[in-house]
C-alpha cells in the first residue's frame, strides 16, 4: 500500500532553513499531484506548494519566495526546501499525494498523506 514518511522537521531561529523530505513508497500512478501543506492548533490546514507530474508548481502567497518544493522520480522522494523562516511558520508539515494531476482540483485533499513532521520557528 501507499506510504508516505516525512522527515527534516525541527526547531530553527527565525530567519533560518530547514529541508523537509517524503519519501513516497509504493505509489503506482505516473501522472500525480503532490504537495505539502501545514496546520497549526487552532488554525485552519494551508497547502504550502504543490507540484504535478508535469513539474508544474505553485505556492501559498505566505511562502512564495521562501519555499521551495522539487520532487524527485528516481528515489521517489519529495522535498520542501523552506528559508527565512518565520514564526507563523510554526506548525506541523504533512506531504501529499493524489493520483489526480491536476492539483487545483485535488486543493488539499490529497488521497494520501504522512504523518506529519513539526516546525518550530523562534522568534
Amino acid at each position: 500500500q501507499v506510504q508516505l514518511v516525512e522527515s527534516g522537521g525541527g526547531s530553527v531561529e527565525a530567519g533560518g532553513s530547514l529541508t523537509l523530505s517524503c519519501e513516497v513508497q509504493r505509489f503506482p500512478y505516473t501522472g500525480y499531484c503532490m504537495g505539502w501543506f501545514r496546520q497549526a492548533p487552532g488554525n485552519e490546514r494551508e497547502v504550502v506548494a504543490t507540484i504535478d507530474s508535469d513539474g508544474t508548481t505553485t505556492y501559498a502567497d505566505t511562502v512564495k519566495g521562501r519555499f521551495s518544493i522539487s520532487h524527485d522520480n528516481a528515489k521517489n522522494t519529495l522535498t520542501l526546501s523552506m528559508s527565512s523562516l518565520k514564526p507563523e511558520d510554526t506548525a506541523m508539515y504533512y506531504c501529499g499525494a493524489d493520483s489526480h494531476w491536476e492539483c487545483a482540483v485535488v486543493g488539499g485533499s490529497f488521497g494520501f498523506r504522512g504523518q506529519g513532521t513539526q516546525v518550530t520557528v523562534s522568534s
